[in-house]
Order: C-alpha cells, then structure tokens, then sequence
C-alpha cells in the first residue's frame, strides 16, 4: 500500500462517483484533485466557507453548501465558468442533496418548514410542506423513477411519493409510528423501510421488544434479500425480505467462550527492535541525530494483531443512567459488497469491531483494538474491511487475516476513511489534513479458517 503526501482540508472531502475525482474543502475553496496523481485539475471560489459538498451522481457537477450564509453553489466540471446560487432568504437552508438525475437540487429550510426542488434546466422549483428531518428522512428508488419523503403535521408521521420526472405528488400516506427517524427504499424498490409497501400497506412491523430504547440502525444487504437491525439491547438482528421473520440473532457478548470458531485478534503494541552490530555511523551524524535516536528508542514505531484465545473479556464501558443518548447499542452496522458478512460495533464496547458472517450465521472474527474505532468502510468490490481509530495506523480484515499498516505520515491521525467506487484508492482523513492510499486489487476468495 502506497500513501501520497499529506494536504490541507477544512472538513468535506469526498469522491467523484466515477472515481475520476476529489473533491476537497479548504476553508471558501473548492479543490477538485485527480484522485491517481491528486494534481489539482479545477479550483472554485465560494462566497463563504464551505460546510458540505456532494457530487452529483453523473460526476459532472457538484455542490457546496455555505450553510453559516446560508447559501447553496454548484458548479461544473465541464463548463468551469458556469456557476449556480440557490439561496431560500429567510427560510435558510439547513442541508442540500442532488437528485439523481443530476439536473435537480433538493434543499431543506431551517426548522424543516419546506422541501425545495430546484431545477437546474428551466429554474423551476416544487415545494413540500413540513418535511420530517433536515438531513434524513428523503430516499430515492434505484431506478431513479420516485422518491419517498417524510412528513409531519398535526402529530402525525406521513410519507409523501412523488415522481423524480414531473416532481408531482404520487400519493402520501400516513404511517403507523409515534417518531419516524428515517426511511429507505429496499434495493428492489418494492418496499420501504420502515416496511410499507409503495401503495401505503404496511407489510410488517418490527419491534424487538416492548420497554426501553428500539432501534438504532438499520441497513439493506447489497443483494436486498436481508435487513440487519441494530437495537439498544446491544443484538443484532437480521430479516429475510420475503417472510419478515428474524433467521439470526447475534448478541455483543463482554465475555467470548467456548466454543467459540472465530479468529479473535487483539491489537498489540511492536517494540521497536534496532540490530546496531554492524552500523557504522561517523562522529557527525552521531552528534546530530543521537537525541532523535534516543527519543525514538522510548517508544513504540509499530503495532501488529495478536491471535488470542477463548475466552477472551472485551472492554466495557457501562454507559451512565442520568444522560441521554447513551452510548450502547449496535451504533455501526455495515455490509460487505458481496452480503455475506456484516460489520458492527456495539457502542458500550467502543474499541472491539464483530464480523459476522451471515452465510455460517456465526462470528467470523472479532477485531480488538487499542483505541475506540472511529470509522470502519468494506472495499467496494472485494471482502476487505478497513478501519482506523485516531491512530496513525490503518487496520485491515480479510477473510484469510488480518494487516496493520503504519502511514508513515509525520504526526498523522487517521480518524475518518472511505473508499473511491472502484475500490482502488482509499481517502484517510486526519483532523485539517488528508491523504490517499492506493490500494493493489485482493483476489477475491470466499475461504475462511479461524487458524489463519
């Protein structure tokens, strides 16, 4: 793995969904890097400092959101001095998406009095009223055909359809839940989570018990045919899409027993080993650098992954009963490209990251680290799983080990990842700097033993 030189970032930095391009905030500019060379191939200016970009999915335009102004600009990529403004007045604007089609803006106002659709061909806009969330609560179809958005008024949760081609309303129904937190069209856009049929039948209500806090994650598997649900109760639970039954149950245990088949990999420190017996060093360099020496030897200059027994006691931290939001639960909750295993972190264990694999319906590794995870991102088109947390290292899961790697970066903390589409160039962000890795392509193999 190879890492390029660290730049300066102010906070967005995300890639062109063609993987052609990065797209980086730096305070009011916009930086549009090539991501093989991360030569600077276009440089914007922006009224105010930027808060949120997004590409649009055709990769040809993209959009920045000022929102201390509050102001949305776009720009494009094929036509640099082509330039938009969108700016809501009194409203505000508390966040921005693209459509996908790319030619239309959604914008949300503060306080969520309206949805705006704005067109980006005839300047039209098409308002809906009291949208639920600011940044949540909007899901398009695959097909970019229709687009479900939540609604409230009169006490009421309600989710409006409408058609991504005319932007007319389609049809709005109300749903069955005291506090909808968000909505997602499945992959086969023939449900939407939380589960009502596009015609507004509910096929199925979840709930995985009576009293205490519900659910707190959710994600479709990439082939559709799954739902992972994560719940305060620290339990995963994963649904089959045509009977709605739970097939799974996977508990986040503090103590892992026999029997027990998955790799358990504990994060150590590497001491720093010198062979000094044949260097020879003139009395120069040694009056130079012999306190840098000195001072690396006290430390540590690596880490490396442990294979561990069971049982093994994974760190807990019992979240306190007087505040609210409580870290606990199944906070993080991911799939990898191919559905078979699924990722999760339960908050109350914040430094240990579960693999499961859905195929065995067991654990297929249990990562153990030194520091809480920040960030963990599957490879797009292979089983590799990365992870950081606010280290200078970058951790790595496959299915035939595990791999530490060191960025070399001088005072680097990789505390947020992800991945370009293609899979062939990591984004590891520190707090106002980043730098791209680029990653050699894994051939893909679907064997697993816990004695790797």
């Amino acid at each position: 793995m190879e890492f390029t030189e660290a730049y300066k970032h102010s906070g967005p930095c995300c890639f062109s969904p063609n993987s052609r391009f990065l797209a980086v905030a730096v305070d009011y500019r916009l930086v549009i890097r090539d991501v093989h060379s991360l030569k600077v191939v276009h440089l914007f200016s922006c009224v105010d400092k930027i808060s949120f970009i997004e590409w649009a999915l055709d990769s040809e335009y993209i959009l920045c959101g000022l929102y201390k102004r509050p102001m949305i600009q776009a720009w494009s990529l094929t036509q640099p001095e082509w330039t938009c403004k969108i700016d809501e007045g009194l409203a505000g604007i508390s966040y921005a998406r693209w459509s996908p089609d790319s030619r239309h803006i959604l914008t949300t106002s503060d306080f969520q009095l309206r949805l705006t659709v704005w067109s980006l061909v005839n300047t039209a806009c098409v308002h809906v009223q009291w949208p639920k969330h600011a940044s949540r609560g909007v899901s398009f179809t695959r097909d970019g055909k229709f687009v479900a958005i939540c609604t409230r008024r009169d006490c009421k949760d309600y989710i409006h359809l409408l058609s991504c081609h005319t932007w007319e309303i389609m049809g709005a129904f109300a749903v069955d839940t005291l506090d909808l937190a968000d909505i997602e069209w499945s992959p086969d856009d023939s449900a939407i989570v939380l589960i009502y049929s596009p015609d507004g039948r509910c096929l199925f209500k979840y709930q995985a018990y009576e009293s205490g806090l519900g659910v707190k994650s959710v994600s479709w598997s990439p082939c559709g045919q799954f739902l992972a649900v994560g719940s305060y109760d620290q339990v995963l639970r994963v649904l089959n899409h045509l009977t709605w039954k739970i097939f799974a149950e996977f508990t986040h245990l503090s103590t892992v027993r026999a029997p027990c088949y998955a790799a358990v990999f504990k994060e150590v420190d590497e001491p720093l080993q010198l062979d000094m017996s044949e260097l020879c060093l003139t009395d120069d360099f040694m009056r130079g650098e012999s306190d840098a020496l000195e001072s690396a030897s006290e430390g540590h200059f690596g880490v490396r992954y442990e294979v561990m027994e069971v049982p093994i006691t994974v760190p807990f931290q019992k979240p306190p009963a007087d505040k609210p939001n409580p870290k606990q639960g199944v906070g993080l909750l991911s799939w990898s490209h191919n559905s078979q295993y699924i990722c999760t972190r339960n908050d109350s264990m914040p430094t240990a990251l579960w693999i499961w694999d859905i195929r065995h319906l067991e654990l297929a590794a249990l990562l153990v680290q030194k520091e809480p995870i920040r960030a963990a991102a599957w490879d797009p088109t292979s089983t590799r799983l990365v992870l950081c947390t606010g280290s200078s290292h970058l951790y790595m899961w496959t299915p035939s080990g595990t791999y530490c790697v060191n960025t070399s970066l001088p005072q680097f903390c990789i505390t947020d990842l992800r991945w370009n589409s293609n899979g062939s160039c990591l984004l590891l962000k520190d707090k106002d700097s980043f730098c791209c890795a680029a990653v050699p392509i894994m051939a893909e193999s679907t064997d697993y033993s816990s004695d790797d």
